[in-house]
């Protein structure tokens, strides 16, 4: 029989990052990001490969303990009965050379949806060590609300305190792995 290489792609935590933001009393964005997720890229080539994510719903971080506590609660994310946020792709659609729609299933509070994001491809390089790295530029939009994130307050002027619509943005550098 004859041994098979397969190539895994994951997430270099130590070189990524997950944002997103989020517009506030209607006038200014609040950023906060997930400290805690895992992704990675099942193949050797990224268009074809089968790409996957897990975040640590009770890892989010915006810079304000009772805010961060409010957004782990059943307000929100209800982090202690949903822990993880995950993501499978479906498809990879090619732009051009550098720019991909990316098309997967988002679940969040068991609540299973599709979402389109956009990939900025940075390339492939060998960091000091000789590890093969690749680098991705996400970014995208989705309504809060899809996935039973509903809670909000309404403003005396109008409006609302949290806008529905949370724009998703992500640097990820994967580090090859051969098995």
């Amino acid at each position: 029989m004859e041994n098979q290489t397969t190539v895994k792609w994951v997430a270099d935590l130590t070189h990524s990052e997950l944002f997103f933001k989020v517009k506030h009393l209607m006038i200014s964005n609040v950023r906060g990001e997930f400290k805690n997720f895992e992704a990675e890229i099942d193949g050797e080539d990224f268009r074809t490969a089968s790409i996957k994510a897990s975040v640590d719903s009770s890892s989010i971080f915006t810079n304000n303990d009772e805010r961060d506590n409010h957004l782990r609660s059943a307000d929100f994310f209800d982090a202690e009965n949903h822990k993880e946020i995950t993501f499978q792709s479906t498809a990879l659609k090619a732009k051009d050379d550098e720019n991909y729609e990316l098309t997967g299933i988002l679940t969040i509070k068991g609540i299973s949806k599709e979402i389109t994001l956009n990939v900025e491809y940075g390339g492939v390089n060998k960091d000091p060590w000789g590890n093969d790295k690749a680098g991705f530029s996400i970014n995208g939009k989705i309504n809060r609300k899809d996935w039973g994130l509903n809670w909000n307050s309404a403003l005396e002027t109008g409006g609302v305190l949290v806008s529905d619509e949370v724009r998703i943005s992500a640097e990820i550098q994967f580090i090859k792995q051969l098995s």
